[in-house]
């Protein structure tokens, strides 16, 4: 598989035990297609580690306290926890709907609070922070290999700090990379007590504390979306190594953007594509098939016309899983093995099955053993062709 601090394709190289972390929603709004792009690769990844016998502990987290629920909590006129929770719930039943693989723990960022404040503290006493005025700040330049996972000079991460929720002109900041730990809270928002006063935990900081407390200091893999190479991953390994002098992750994963018809999708352009809206017009495994006609690492767009063509394949492998026979499917089965094993090739695997479906359903071949087949292969890539087509109500 593809590794970003690598940059290159590479064996992955893990035990029987595969411990995996994928960033989590932040609950302000309902699950849109690049949630489901990202979400469902990483199932798509863990059916096939079962697969090869391996036993997956994935652990995904929810952010309901951060720079972006707090604003929309405030915008709505409703306790921030009241708005993460109905949109987690909203999202648990999208992951449902879609037939994901739940994850071991879903821990939320408001019930580790305790431990990210230890986690700040033992930074402090490695000489990795420095405080003003309540604001505990990570000093980058106590990681001398901050920036390599990530791979981009100090400009391009200063403007993407810039652009993705950091402050590099932060008069307070001695780097304009270095990143908030710990911060005072508004008069408005939810507040902690730590040694450094009373107030909230950074963005960054959250994820490194649960996903060590839940997994241990070094994960298997770890990712998300591509946006969140930096500055979120690149923080959270620089803050975890120098917690704990060990590697943080053996193996990053990072999944590409979706847009939708020529415009990059967000809420202020109001052009989100939300599951749940799919999931009226549309089966789930129809969306499933058609997100799996992307390569997960390629930025893509989003079109109408894809949920048509996702039930039209889901509509064609319905029909041949119950047919009668067609040609010896072992080939076929290989090379979706291969295509899955070959950087998690979706879009190879899913025109193999689609080709071993046409010549089902044309009467090519007198194996009867292929319609089985195609079940199995299909159920490896989380569509289950046992059941007729159906809508969300």
């Amino acid at each position: 598989m593809y590794d970003t601090a690598r940059r290159a394709v590479v064996p992955l190289d893990v035990g029987h035990e595969v411990r995996i972390y994928v960033c989590g929603i932040t609950p302000y709004d309902s699950t849109h297609l690049g949630h489901a792009n990202t979400y469902l690769t990483y199932d798509l990844l863990i059916r096939r580690l079962e697969s090869l016998g391996h036993e997956v502990r994935l652990v995904r987290n929810i952010t309901d306290v951060d720079d972006s629920i707090l604003p929309k909590a405030r915008e709505l006129g409703v306790d921030f926890l009241e708005l993460a929770a109905a949109e987690t719930a909203r999202f648990e039943g999208d992951m449902v709907a879609l037939e994901t693989r739940p994850p071991e723990a879903q821990p939320r960022a408001t019930e580790w609070v305790a431990e990210m404040v230890e986690l700040i503290g033992r930074l402090e006493v490695g000489g990795h922070v420095y405080v003003v005025d309540g604001t505990v700040f990570f000093d980058v330049s106590t990681f001398e290999t901050f920036g390599e996972m990530s791979g981009y000079d100090e400009a391009t991460m200063i403007e993407m700090s810039r652009e993705r929720g950091g402050n590099p002109d932060d008069p307070r900041l001695r780097n304009p990379l270095d990143f908030i730990l710990w911060q005072p809270s508004l008069p408005d928002e939810p507040s902690w007590d730590s040694p450094w006063g009373p107030g909230r935990p950074g963005w960054h900081i959250e994820c490194s504390a649960m996903s060590m407390s839940l997994l241990g200091n070094t994960l298997d893999i770890h990712g998300g979306g591509s946006d969140l190479v930096f500055p979120h991953h690149e923080a959270e390994r620089a803050q975890s190594e120098a917690a704990t002098g060990e590697t943080f992750v053996r193996h990053w994963m990072h999944c590409g953007m979706v847009a939708y018809e020529g415009r990059k999708m967000s809420k202020s352009l109001g052009n989100l594509v939300f599951v749940s809206e799919l999931g009226k017009i549309a089966d789930p495994r129809a969306l499933r098939l058609a997100l799996m006609a992307h390569h997960y690492r390629s930025d893509w767009e989003w079109f109408d016309a894809d949920i048509d063509d996702g039930s039209a394949t889901l509509d064609l492998l319905l029909a041949a899983a119950g047919g009668s026979s067609g040609p010896d499917p072992q080939p076929f089965v290989d090379r979706v093995h291969s295509a899955l094993d070959d950087d998690l090739d979706a879009p190879a695997a899913r025109r193999t099955m689609l080709e071993l479906a046409e010549a089902i359903v044309a009467g090519d071949g007198t194996d009867q053993g292929a319609a089985a087949a195609l079940r199995e292969m299909a159920a490896l890539c989380g569509i289950d062709l046992t059941r007729p087509v159906s809508l969300s109500s």
